[in-house]
């Protein structure tokens, strides 16, 4: 990006970078609609979503849930033996870390009779240390189980889920998209009751980017029920100061999408892929574009990504963007393609 450009450019303004997209080695199982989570200082982790059914599987579905938990190791550039499964299969899991432990809390569960994937508020956590897990309460009913919130931590430790899905049928019916906000502390291993204004995003949202900037906690694009009906927004909520709740920015996304991949580098957001794009016959977008947090600008990127997906999660490390897994076809459509994203 040339600065010179910057000064004169309104909220959307577009460069033509050359970014790198370097290919990794494959994940082991193909892998969509997990979590993907850094644990210091060099390890990539992915947990949960969803892997191709076997042949002989009774499933209504050729996909099964699963509470896979997998590692891979940065410097060593390989994937490391498979620690401890999850104690439940979750797909659309909400993980993050803190204190390089994994916090999963609730997600979506295996299909039901009902051909339906349905919120189970379940919540656990993983220690790298002990390669073991243990449970945490449970989200409370009046704090909403979900899947597919948008995470973010507080530099308290606490952890935020905003918005998400409480049902994904997949049978064509409606999905179930909210706008409430809860909090886990993770120091007192207890949700936590927000002030009212930071109690829900201006609108309904699943399947956004998140991320958390010097302790603002930004909530980007996503959809509300259904895939085609994606959203342009950046929600932004002061976790110094929740109280006064959340605002919406003026810059909106170039392109507005759901089923994103984002992650921090500095003080910028990536966005990469996601699901709905009504222009392309997979209905994936392929779309590489950043928000300049200080500047409140979007910038498009001119090289998109290398394999167009959706339904994965990416996190910023040394400078390099990675996205494990993802669907190259709109719907569940698992792939084992891991790359990295060098702007």
């Amino acid at each position: 990006m040339k600065l010179t450009l910057l000064i004169f450019l309104p909220l959307l303004c577009h460069a033509s970078p050359t970014p790198i997209w370097e290919p990794l080695p494959s994940i082991p199982f193909p892998r969509q609609e997990h979590v993907t989570l850094h644990l210091p200082p060099s390890t990539i982790a992915v947990l949960g979503g969803i892997i191709p059914a076997p042949s002989n599987s009774s499933s209504p579905i050729p996909f099964l849930t699963t509470s896979l938990l997998q590692l891979y190791s940065i410097p060593q550039r390989k994937w490391l033996p498979t620690p401890a499964l999850a104690p439940i299969p979750l797909n659309h899991p909400n993980g993050a870390v803190v204190n390089s432990k994994i916090y999963l809390l609730g997600g979506l569960s295996e299909v039901d009779a009902n051909i339906t994937w349905s919120a189970d508020p379940s919540s656990f956590v993983y220690s790298p240390k002990t390669d073991s897990w243990s449970s945490l309460p449970p989200i409370p009913s009046d704090q909403v189980p979900r899947g597919s919130a948008a995470m973010g931590v507080s530099n308290k430790g606490v952890i935020y889920l905003a918005g998400g899905m409480t049902a994904l049928p997949l049978t064509g019916a409606t999905q179930q998209s909210i706008a409430d906000v809860a909090a886990f502390d993770t120091k007192t291993e207890k949700w936590i009751t927000l002030p009212p204004k930071a109690k829900k995003l201006p609108a309904a949202r699943d399947h956004a980017g998140a991320a958390v900037i010097n302790n603002k906690f930004y909530v980007v694009g996503g959809r509300d029920k259904g895939q085609v009906n994606v959203r342009d927004t950046v929600f932004v909520l002061d976790l110094d100061k929740p109280e006064r709740g959340w605002t919406t920015k003026k810059g909106r996304m170039p392109t507005a999408r759901g089923g994103i991949a984002a992650a921090v580098l500095g003080k910028k957001i990536w966005t990469f892929g996601g699901e709905g794009d009504q222009r392309r016959e997979s209905g994936v977008f392929n779309e590489v574009e950043v928000y300049d947090t200080v500047r409140d600008r979007w910038e498009k990127i001119s090289v998109g990504m290398d394999v167009a997906r959706h339904g994965t999660s990416a996190v910023g490390v040394g400078g390099g963007v990675y996205i494990p897994g993802g669907g190259p076809v709109q719907g569940g459509s698992p792939v084992d393609v891991f790359d990295v994203f060098w702007p």
